[in-house]
């Protein structure tokens, strides 16, 4: 009897010529001919239509599958290429790939009924993994593509082969081209199959890797089609049907190649990802600065260029081995401030100095790491305009930034777009998270830049904020803004100082360079609050608990205080924001705002009013003191009773000069600065 003979159901020929139905195996073919009008045509489907048939047939994938074992044992049958895989059993068990086999064999020669039959596979296999629905139904046709193989090659002296083979017609039968190649081409697909399971089951995020989720879009359809095609070739195989089978692989193809296009992408985000693990373990436990460095703008072993100022840097990132670093890390758009913030710390880090607390200004470097997302013509002639005007070490680089996602993590750099800039001491531990603020508040006298040197300036001059203001009502410290307070005993002096400072806040110099100058009379408007203002000033003196550094500036502090309050002329205080630049005397600060048309220019080639104009105040201070200079006064013989108070007839000095045995000698030459600053 033809097995093309066979109807609906599976047929067994029983003694005596009677049949009997196989419907313990097998409840209901998927193949009763009047069924068929009602059953779509697989190739009439849309792939869309075809989605939401077989996501109905999923509920989980929480049963166990050997997929790894099942595949080695399928290829090896169909590519047979002789792999040896020891073990005893395996899921799914035998019966599971029986009965689909059994399905699958007695499916009629309609393209409806394979459709029928793949959903019904689809349907028995609903708890197991996409990648195990294929495996599993291909294994079920490889035990009957197998057993084929085997008995074609017995040996004519193994009568049980031989047996077997006859009860198999194998003799009369021949497995097409067509079978062949397409049961090859759907093991070698598999494998990115298998690739997609084991990426999902590694637990990526979503957003770090969308492709995943993309690729699951075509995931069903590539599982629908190789079933289809594995029931199509078990029909062709056993003789019950003909199918054409180019028709399945040119679906399954196109599908295939949908798949290979989201997978590339997968790859692509999976080694962005796996490079990000990478990074940051090391980005968290770094060797050194360099080696922290490397983790953020090294790719592979290489890094990109650097620069400092015009000249390339050959070392790359090893220069800074054994330094700290401002890591400046902003956009190419409003960052002049920034820039010009810079160059002012840059060329005081220029500076020879003796360490201050423990720290040597020579080896701090900054480093500039612009971040933009579209290295497009405009940016790139952008950075190069801004990189022309910089002499400090630059990242030149026109693609992503390798560690741009640890710069953005707010657990590690967390730049959001807003220019910061961490400090990185040699062993690459981060010291500040952003001393932006702190450089702008304070500038170079927050060096080292740590948060606590911020911390230690707010406390040396805050108590004389609070003087000040309890002084001068209305008074308003902004910190883009300079502020001059001033006093002292000679009015006309005031006068012609307000005068002066009126004249320099309205030119042209003043604002072209965007500064904005509030100035102050101490006691203006009551003049008992300067005695109240010069009281506090002495209870801080009478303070004697100065035990820590920043108490012993404190008290440094309030003598040159002292100092200003006895010159004849008046005094200044100079400030940018709440940080105090400049106690000066009254006569150079006057001189230097008469002469104001000599340095206007270098308000902006100092990066700032307040450096130009100290600079400036300690060249007339300078000239004022060496014409009237401190001063040793004899009185030989000594004849009072009572001891002289005398002031130090020096303008710039004006303090009550000390006796010390038969002559009066001015403190003031006991001290480093005598200009008053």
């Amino acid at each position: 009897m033809s097995l093309s003979n066979l109807g609906g159901n599976a047929t067994l020929i029983q003694k005596g010529g009677s049949t009997a139905t196989n419907n313990g195996l097998i409840q209901k073919s998927a193949t009763n001919s009047h069924h068929n009008a009602n059953l779509p045509n697989p190739f009439d489907l849309k792939d869309s239509q075809i989605l939401d048939k077989v996501y109905l047939t999923h509920i989980n994938d929480d049963e166990f599958c050997d997929t790894n074992t099942i595949f080695e044992l399928v290829s090896s049958v169909v590519l047979q290429n002789n792999t040896q895989v020891s073990l005893a059993s395996f899921k799914p068990e035998f019966p599971t790939l029986k009965l689909i086999s059994c399905q699958m064999i007695t499916t009629r020669s309609d393209a409806h009924c394979v459709h029928q039959t793949t959903l019904w596979i689809l349907q028995n296999l609903r708890s197991y993994s996409w990648d195990a629905k294929a495996l599993i139904t291909l294994a079920a046709f490889t035990l009957e593509y197998g057993n084929y193989l085997h008995l074609n090659r017995v040996a004519t002296t193994d009568t049980l082969g031989k047996s077997l083979r006859q009860l198999n017609q194998v003799q009369t039968r021949k497995i097409s081209a067509d079978i062949t190649e397409l049961v090859t081409y759907i093991v070698q697909k598999l494998l990115p199959l298998k690739k997609w399971a084991t990426w999902s089951d590694e637990g990526y995020d979503a957003e770090d890797v969308p492709a995943l989720t993309e690729a699951l879009k075509e995931i069903p359809v590539f599982v629908y089609w190789t079933i289809a095609s594995v029931v199509a070739s078990t029909g062709n195989l056993v003789g019950v049907s003909d199918y054409k089978l180019s028709k399945f692989r040119g679906r399954l193809s196109d599908i295939v190649q949908k798949l290979a296009e989201h997978l590339t992408k997968c790859e692509e985000q999976i080694s962005y990802i796996e490079d990000y693990f990478h990074r940051r373990k090391n980005f968290d436990n770094p060797k050194d600065i360099v080696d922290r460095l490397k983790a953020l703008i090294h790719r592979n072993g290489t890094g990109p260029q650097i620069y400092e100022g015009t000249n390339h840097i050959k070392a790359g990132v090893d220069i800074f081995k054994q330094k700290h670093v401002l890591l400046f890390i902003s956009s190419l758009d409003s960052i002049d401030d920034e820039i010009s913030l810079l160059k002012s710390i840059y060329e005081r880090l220029q500076e020879n100095s003796k360490p201050i607390k423990g720290y040597k200004k020579e080896d701090f470097k900054i480093l500039w790491i612009p971040i933009v997302n579209n290295w497009d013509d405009i940016h790139k002639e952008q950075f190069k305009t801004l990189k022309s005007g910089i002499k400090w070490y630059v990242v030149d680089y026109f693609s992503e930034l390798p560690g741009l996602k640890i710069i953005r993590d707010e657990e590690r750099i967390g730049y959001i777009g807003n220019p910061i800039i961490p400090v990185l001491n040699p062993q690459g531990i981060i010291t500040n998270n952003d001393a932006m603020k702190l450089i702008f508040q304070w500038g170079i006298e927050a060096f080292p830049f740590r948060k606590s040197d911020g911390d230690e300036l707010t406390h040396k001059w805050e108590w004389l904020w609070k003087l000040i203001k309890k002084a001068t009502p209305g008074l308003q410290v902004k910190e883009d803004r300079y502020t001059f307070i001033y006093g002292g005993p000679n009015n006309k002096w005031i006068q012609y100082f307000t005068l002066e400072l009126e004249k320099i806040k309205r030119h042209d110099s003043i604002k072209h360079a965007d500064v904005i100058i509030d100035n102050y009379q101490l006691g203006k408007d009551d003049p008992n609050r300067v005695s109240s203002f010069w009281i506090g000033i002495e209870r801080k003196k009478q303070n004697k608990k100065h035990q820590e550094g920043v108490d012993c500036q404190i008290q440094d502090i309030v003598k040159r205080l002292f100092c200003l309050k006895r010159d004849p002329q008046g005094w200044i205080i100079l400030s940018k924001g709440q940080n105090i630049k400049l106690l000066g005397h009254g006569e150079p600060a006057y001189q230097t705002l008469l002469e104001f048309q000599g340095w206007k220019d270098k308000v902006l080639e100092k990066e700032g009013f307040d450096i130009a104009f100290k600079e400036h105040y300690e060249i007339k201070a300078k000239e004022i003191s060496d014409r009237e200079p401190c001063e040793v006064v004899n009185d030989t013989p000594y004849s009072s009773n009572v001891i002289a108070t005398i002031s130090c007839p020096n303008p710039m000095c004006g303090r009550v000069m000390e006796v010390t045995s038969v002559h009066y000698k001015c403190c003031h030459r006991d001290e480093p600065n005598n200009h008053g600053d």
